[in-house]
């Protein structure tokens, strides 16, 4: 068999969960044009569009990439669909069977009906659901012999130390102690394990950064509570697509964690104007000296259309900075190096964002 022809078998078995959400559904064309067999966890497998998913490999040059048998023809199953639920553990056991190197990307804040069969039916806080999924996953990952997992998560206690605050006295938001005690169970779960840490995400289906645009879209002036001075390092959504492809295979990632943002140090006040700028909008600030997360949450929530429990969450990890290794660290370029990643810009985040938002939907303000 020749060079050409080896390189286009299928690498690895990969799974993905949350692979309707915006970083699932990002990563599996990415993975397939990469050379893998890629299968998808989804409770409800109508949410996954296979068909939108594929279409990125209609061109001849992307179709080449995806794997072919030994025989020669294309590989039918590079996608499959299984129906499955981490939280209560159904399905795991035989969509885990095969996997080598599979990516945990379920994370949920929302405000949640009884389940009958969690936590003995009732409305179980976001934290606890996080955990329990965390902890089937990772246990049906140990048993079927999974030799990696890769982890999208969020910022940790050495990321938070407001500006007058020692790092010892930072506390985690139950939204930011959440992700790291994913973290802890996923790693103990897996050794290989390879976390990516990440703030805001700055991309067309990121729901942190469609908040932040409806706010900039619907208020004639933008009111800024007390926590708009905070800074952080927002990440384009392609770089964290890039990262998380290359932590599938790259050996120097095999367990570790690191802590991923873009070259840009903003203030989230700063994130704001600099999205009502690249909209072209005038958007008059005022800085409130008062956070009152719940009041504005529900507020914000409302005007932005979103739900109130995700934003509540969100506001209350803003009382800090979040930054990797602190204003002066560098943690998140050695991590791009190691990764092979060059980063893109703040504004070429917001600008390529927003090109793809209006793709499929009108922005009323532009």
């Amino acid at each position: 068999m020749d060079a050409a022809r080896r390189h286009h078998l299928c690498l690895m078995l990969i799974l993905v969960t949350g692979a309707s959400g915006f970083a699932g559904s990002r990563l599996i064309p990415r993975l397939i044009s990469d050379g893998h067999r890629v299968r998808a966890l989804a409770r409800d497998p109508a949410r996954v569009d296979t068909t939108e998913i594929m279409s990125h490999f209609l061109d001849p040059h992307a179709r080449a990439h995806v794997c072919t048998r030994a025989d020669g023809h294309a590989d039918q199953d590079t996608l499959e669909v299984f129906t499955g639920d981490a939280l209560t553990g159904k399905g795991l056991a035989r969509t885990m069977h095969g996997v080598e190197v599979a990516y945990y990307l379920i994370h949920s804040m929302e405000r949640t009906p009884p389940r009958p069969d969690v936590v003995g039916g009732r409305a179980t806080p976001f934290p606890e659901r996080e955990r329990i999924a965390a902890e089937n996953f990772a246990a049906a990952a140990a048993r079927a012999g999974v030799r990696r997992l890769v982890y999208l998560g969020g910022p940790t206690a050495s990321w938070t130390a407001a500006r007058d605050a020692v790092e010892e006295d930072a506390v985690l938001s139950p939204h930011l102690s959440s992700r790291e005690a994913v973290e802890r169970i996923l790693r103990d779960a897996i050794p290989d394990t390879v976390v990516l840490r990440a703030s805001i995400v700055i991309g067309a289906r990121s729901r942190s950064f469609r908040f932040l645009v409806r706010l900039v879209e619907r208020m004639p002036v933008l009111a800024l509570p007390a926590w708009h001075i905070h800074r952080t390092r927002p990440i384009d959504a392609r770089d964290v697509i890039d990262m998380l492809a290359a932590a599938a295979t790259v050996a120097a990632a095999a367990g570790r964690s690191l802590d991923v943002g873009g070259p840009d140090i903003l203030s989230y006040g700063e994130m704001i104007r600099r999205i009502a700028d690249l909209m072209l909008l005038a958007r008059p600030a005022v800085g409130l000296g008062v956070s009152v997360t719940p009041l504005t949450a529900r507020v914000a929530a409302a005007i932005a259309d979103e739900d109130p429990e995700l934003v509540s969450a969100l506001m209350e990890s803003l009382q800090g900075d979040l930054l990797p290794g602190g204003p002066d660290g560098s943690s998140h370029l050695r991590a791009a190096a190691a990764l092979g990643i060059d980063l893109h810009s703040f504004d070429s985040a917001v600008e390529h964002a927003l090109r793809e938002w209006e793709s499929v939907e009108k922005l009323a303000a532009r």
